[in-house]
């Protein structure tokens, strides 16, 4: 049994967790798509390296994700690594409702999803396994392509933007 399980989920402090956990620095990224309607993305700060053999990543979008059935259905995105002049763009594809991609430079890369103007690097994947986590999902993808420029990370810390400058 789970702490959790112990504590009860109605009496858990859900605001002191998210405290909590803004104390853990994260670079951002923005993850693409392309479908029928167009290109579409959503910021997702919750990313990682999940395996080298073979080469998987895993993102966890919300289930309340306008954008996430769109990529789900299309099978194929990009995770582009934002960098340091990125924060209105981060600002831009965490919002919800408007075209996220008016004024947006992007290419689309080898597996028809946009590759942003600029970012920091990407990971052209397909969606490989998707299994439910709560109020979100976790995605793990196979990655077929990917890239790199240069330029320094955007980092969201406590609720915010950094920059990390080497």
């Amino acid at each position: 049994m789970s702490d959790i399980d112990l504590i009860g989920a109605s009496s858990f402090d859900q605001a002191r967790f998210r405290e909590v956990l803004g104390h853990f620095a994260s670079g951002v990224t923005v993850v693409t798509t392309y479908d029928l309607d167009g290109p579409a993305g959503f910021t997702c700060q919750s990313f990682m390296s999940l395996s080298l053999d073979p080469p998987l990543i895993a993102i966890a979008p919300s289930k309340s994700s306008d954008t996430w059935p769109r990529l789900s259905n299309a099978k194929l995105g990009c995770v582009n690594f934002l960098c340091d002049g990125h924060e209105s763009l981060a600002r831009n594809f965490a919002g919800k409702g408007q075209d996220k991609f008016e004024g947006v430079g992007y290419r689309r890369g080898s597996n028809g999803a946009p590759i942003l103007d600029g970012c920091l690097a990407w990971l052209e994947c397909s969606v490989d396994q998707v299994y439910e986590a709560g109020d979100h999902f976790l995605v793990s993808m196979l990655v077929t392509d990917l890239g790199t420029q240069s330029g320094e990370p955007i980092i969201f810390y406590r609720g915010g933007f950094g920059y990390f400058h080497a």
